[in-house]
């Protein structure tokens, strides 16, 4: 099978229809063989009669339903799991997303032999303020702390090979980082292409500014993840033990500092009357604490089954 299209969706059950009928123009226009894998994110409206109303005339049509609504992260780990196509294309329900941009994102996969395409939303109908603005702060944010070179990391239209989706895993509010963790499994060629933003035409959005919050929380995790998931005694270890050596020649000068000045007969208060005192203990116990909790994380990702798991490209 040539792609595999993956549509998250939550209440839109006005879009489907008009979605997969686009969709199926296009891929029928370029004569791809194509699966359209719907995953119904818990919908409250009748999103998922839609869906199984056009699968009985379409056997290119296969839904994936949630019993409740567990977000964009876990419906997409769902549609790669079940993907089968060679190129696997990710787009949103709610007809932003344009299905004409399919053909180049299969060519740039197949032909360019990129690992991962991410389109980039360059002209965008959203609100400048609440939207446009916080968005490039993060992607400036995302590619500085990542090194991944995209300008809009959260674009829903993406195109990847089939190995990255069965590499990967997203969980969580990852997804907007999927460039990122792709990366971080060893596919490094990644692209970008401008792609056509639509304004929406049913319902209403369904993420709020809490997303820019998520999304710097998110950042850091997964940035940590990936340097210090194997080994988290190198950075509890190292930040515990600066602490605590700092700390350590802090209290070690007040004390010196008091010898020397009753030896010679000086006046000096006491050296628990000194606030640099106080600050030199809170500096020796949060390195220890630092140190033990990175103690503790070594010997749990010792014992984790996860461990020894690599991905392994070619054999022979």
């Amino acid at each position: 099978m040539d792609i595999s299209i993956i549509i998250p969706l939550y209440n839109e059950e006005e879009s489907i229809p008009h979605l997969v009928e686009w969709i199926e123009r296009v891929v029928s226009e370029h004569g791809y063989s194509c699966e359209i894998i719907m995953v119904n994110d818990g919908s409250s409206d009748s999103s998922w009669d839609v869906i199984e109303n056009l699968s009985i005339n379409n056997k290119n049509i296969k839904g994936i339903s949630f019993r409740r609504n567990y977000g964009k992260s876990a419906a997409l780990h769902c549609g790669f799991q079940a993907a089968q196509g060679d190129v696997v294309i990710t787009m949103d329900a709610d007809l932003q997303d344009s299905p004409d941009e399919i053909p180049e994102l299969y060519k740039m996969i197949k032909n360019e032999n990129y690992d991962l395409v991410s389109g980039w939303k360059k002209k965008r109908h959203d609100n400048t303020l609440t939207k446009n603005i916080p968005s490039k702060i993060y992607n400036a944010t995302a590619r500085k702390i990542s090194g991944v070179k995209l300008h809009d990391m959260n674009c829903g239209l993406k195109a990847y090979r089939k190995d990255v989706v069965k590499s990967i895993e997203v969980y969580g509010e990852m997804h907007r980082y999927i460039p990122i963790i792709a990366k971080w499994a060893g596919f490094y060629n990644i692209g970008e292409k401008v792609v056509e933003h639509r304004a929406r035409q049913y319902g209403k959005t369904k993420f709020g500014l809490n997303r820019f919050i998520h999304g710097y929380l998110d950042l850091l995790t997964i940035m940590f993840i990936s340097k210090f998931r194997k080994s988290p005694m190198y950075f509890f270890g190292t930040v515990g033990s600066l602490m605590f050596f700092l700390g350590f020649l802090a209290a070690a000068w007040l004390g010196i500092y008091k010898i020397y000045c009753v030896s010679k007969g000086i006046p000096a208060v006491l050296v628990t009357s000194d606030p640099y005192f106080y600050i030199a203990l809170t500096a020796m116990i949060l390195g220890t604490q630092l140190f033990l909790a990175g103690f503790l994380a070594e010997l749990i990702s010792r014992s984790s089954s996860e461990r020894n798991n690599y991905l392994i490209n070619k054999t022979i």
